[in-house]
């Protein structure tokens, strides 16, 4: 027996949007991070880049006021990277590194000063970020919208942070 009911496809993925059509949208100009998602290769590791010098800024912050900042760029990324992953009809579109910016900001969350501890917690963060060691791995594919997108981030931060710290510690009692 057949049935004749229509379903509607899933959303055609519209292509990797351009720099002009991130000026005219300023949810994926920021889930673009500023449009370092852009890059052909790599854009996770150039979002994340992107993000080194903002960081700069947040360093100079209280604790206080740094852990804020996470959690209020935590919240709009969830919405961002969602409206983003929406407008493109991708789940987790590769240009989409708002992500990036808030785990590797948590990675340096009471980092030590200076840029050797800033390009460490970069490949920290990256490695972390593309290994994806339980449950990071776990949460990148069971959890959707602009939370999944964020989460597995999230949890990669919290590892390249818990790594830098204990090296910091270390570092700082031998």
């Amino acid at each position: 027996m057949s049935t004749n009911s229509t379903t509607t496809p899933p959303p055609t993925p519209k292509p990797t949007p351009t720099m002009a059509e991130l000026l005219r949208s300023p949810v994926l100009f920021l889930a673009f991070g500023f449009g370092s998602g852009l890059a052909k290769k790599a854009p996770g590791t150039f979002g994340t880049l992107a993000a080194v010098p903002l960081w700069y800024g947040l360093q100079f912050l209280s604790p206080l006021a740094y852990l804020a900042v996470l959690v209020i760029t935590f919240v709009v990324g969830c919405y961002l990277c969602g409206a983003a992953s929406k407008k493109l009809g991708v789940h987790d579109h590769g240009g989409i590194v708002w992500d990036e910016f808030v785990g590797y900001w948590l990675t340096m969350f009471m980092a030590p000063a200076g840029w050797l501890w800033a390009l460490y917690g970069f490949v920290l963060f990256r490695i972390f970020d593309i290994a994806k060691p339980p449950p990071i791995g776990w949460a990148d594919r069971r959890v959707h919208g602009g939370l999944g997108i964020m989460l597995d981030d999230i949890l990669a931060g919290i590892y390249a942070a818990l790594v830098l710290q204990g090296t910091a510690y270390l570092i700082h009692t031998l």
